[in-house]
């Protein structure tokens, strides 16, 4: 995503928001129109002879859930046209709770049929049950696999990685089993027109794991980096830089992320989603500083310098730069959820910003608050004041530091927020939990919702 700045501007000029908003009116609308397009299977045309209400309407509910589970493999396939109304992020999230909405959909369908027919629970029979039928008890098993593994993901132990694989996998089986089941019974699908659109759907779901999973790679194999650096920060944390291979490098705005794979093939799924950290102003580099957590997470602080790498982004709508009004800033960061905020605070700085910015770093205790002593020079850059809120206050306090112990509570909000709260932009990283309680406490104090930006990436 190239960066505009016209001669003489401090930042940006942010895009236009009736643009992003038509473009995204648009989109919900396609997807409304693709996933009820099947009922017209249905509404339009000869209608199979000797078949009730409740048979219709399961057979309209499973066609309905089939659609969405294409629509899926749209949603999570990176295209930053669409994704560039609502943010990739939100997208994923929408993607987590619509398929508990197909997969309620495509369960709703047996289950009526067997109350209303119970003839049909012959059909469960392994033995003495048609192709048909099996390929729609193989389709519903694997459905609850799918969504199980995503559910209890970390229950069952499974790394990030793996469950990716197997989350790729299964999504795939799905969809081919319930369309051979779609094909075995016939009924909606006998005339060329009605063929055609499963035949389209079918051949789309195709064509997207085709572009996910060899396209995308083969176009990010033509412009791989180079590791630079890893540096280790403070809170078990440690950046890692990357430096464009034979070509120009993208460029990001503060806040947004991207999907990383660092010493494997593009084609591999070992890829992981972080936020840049550094200046979008930084030409010829870029940064991420990484938590030990898990998986890749604790492989970061060996990476040898020369690694390759490859990076699919930048993504997301959680920037400043996408923002129309004027005022000044609010963050909040719940520990690694730092890493957007210092890109934004660093882009700022680069820019000679000098709109007011409130920051609160909430973390464990005064040694893991990460870029704590950056934060103290950006202090002498920018127009900002730094509220550090420890849940184990320090021994000694440290001069010149304005710190809270605690949580980041209502009552704290309250203290420190400016008189021009109701007009600050407010952005929220950090874990799930604390994101809730002080998206609420920033209603309770009168925010409008339309300020508060949230990055969260929760994604299964």
């Amino acid at each position: 995503m190239s960066q505009t700045q016209l001669p003489g501007q401090t930042r940006p000029a942010p895009r236009a928001g009736i643009g992003r908003t038509a473009l995204g009116v648009l989109w919900t609308a396609l997807y409304v129109v693709i996933a009820l397009s099947p009922l017209l299977t249905i509404l339009i045309g000869p209608e199979p002879e000797g078949r009730d209400f409740w048979t219709e309407f399961s057979v309209a509910l499973g066609f309905v859930g089939m659609s969405v589970m294409c629509l899926q493999f749209l949603i999570t396939a990176r295209f930053r046209r669409i994704a560039a109304p609502y943010g990739i992020d939100i997208l994923l999230q929408f993607h987590r709770q619509i398929s508990f909405v197909a997969f309620g959909l495509v369960l709703a369908h047996p289950l009526i049929l067997f109350l209303s027919r119970p003839e049909t629970l012959a059909l469960l029979n392994p033995v003495t049950a048609p192709w048909r039928a099996r390929f729609a008890v193989l389709s519903v098993l694997t459905l609850v696999a799918l969504v199980g593994t995503s559910v209890w993901r970390l229950n069952l132990k499974l790394g990030y990685e793996t469950w990716r694989l197997v989350h790729g996998l299964l999504s795939v089986l799905v969809i081919g089993l319930a369309l051979a089941h779609m094909l075995g019974v016939g009924h909606y699908l006998d005339t060329p027109w009605k063929a055609a659109l499963w035949t389209a759907m079918a051949v789309g779901v195709a064509l997207l794991v085709l572009y996910v999973r060899l396209l995308k790679p083969f176009l990010l194999r033509t412009r791989p980096y180079r590791v630079t650096g890893v540096r280790r920060e403070r809170g078990d944390s440690y950046t890692l830089s990357l430096a464009p291979d034979g070509h120009r490098g993208l460029r990001f705005r503060p806040g947004q992320f991207a999907w990383i794979r660092v010493g494997t093939s593009p084609l591999s799924v070992r890829e992981n989603p972080f936020s840049f950290s550094g200046s979008a102003e930084e030409q010829g580099q870029i940064h991420f500083t990484i938590k030990e957590l898990g998986d890749f997470t604790r492989t970061v602080r060996d990476v040898p310098v020369g690694t390759r790498a490859y990076v699919d982004g930048p993504y997301g709508v959680f920037t400043p730069d996408y923002l129309q009004r004027d005022q000044g800033f609010v963050l909040i960061a719940g520990g690694v959820g730092i890493t957007p905020m210092i890109s934004i605070l660093r882009t700022l700085a680069d820019r000679g910003d000098d709109r007011p910015v409130l920051l609160f770093a909430a973390n464990k205790d005064w040694d893991s608050v990460t870029f704590r002593e950056e934060l103290d020079e950006l202090r002498g850059r920018l127009n900002l004041r730094v509220v550090h809120v420890l849940n184990e206050a320090p021994d000694e306090r440290p001069a010149g530091q304005e710190i809270e112990t605690g949580f980041v509570s209502p009552e704290l909000l309250e203290r420190y927020l400016p008189e021009d709260r109701r007009t600050r932009e407010y952005f929220l990283c950090g874990p799930p939990p604390m994101m809730d309680a002080v998206a609420k406490a920033l209603s309770d104090l009168g925010v409008p919702l339309t300020h508060v930006h949230a990055e969260e990436f929760n994604l299964v």
